[in-house]
């Protein structure tokens, strides 16, 4: 694949904005392993081998378990590896970045607010409206995994 303008170089004031988001998340309510379940399943859809690397390695840092990360992807069927909290999160990133077939549906939004509150759930959806943007910019500018 070959490599594309790098947009932190090209666009810095872009790019920096984009880092305002991140910063913001740093500061959530939200558990690290969370934030990171939710981009790692968000990176899964989006075929993002850059943000998948990145966030699994951070996951493993932070204590994440080797076998739920490996099931990520099936946590529906594997939902006794998963807190019920973690699967209205999951839940949740698979509907909003998959936005073009039904959004986020009423169902899923409220199952959230049961265990989340209206503070969370908004950080819940900025989390992975941000990583769904990273996923777009890594796979746009064809970012490389680190060797």
């Amino acid at each position: 694949m070959e490599k594309r303008i790098k947009i932190d170089e090209t666009e810095p004031q872009l790019y920096k904005a984009m880092f305002g988001l991140e910063s913001a998340l740093v500061k959530s309510d939200l558990s690290k392993n969370l934030k990171e379940l939710i981009k790692i399943r968000a990176s899964q859809i989006n075929n993002c081998a850059f943000c998948l690397d990145m966030h699994s390695k951070d996951a493993l840092k932070n204590g994440e378990v080797l076998q739920r990360l490996l099931v990520l992807s099936a946590w529906r069927e594997a939902s006794y590896l998963f807190t019920e909290e973690e699967q209205a999160a999951l839940a949740m990133t698979e509907e909003i970045t998959l936005i073009h077939k039904d959004g986020l549906s009423e169902a899923t939004y409220q199952n959230a607010l049961k265990f989340f509150t209206k503070n969370q759930v908004a950080q819940i959806i900025m989390a992975i409206v941000t990583i769904n943007a990273w996923n777009r910019i890594g796979i746009s500018t064809h970012l490389h995994i680190e060797r």
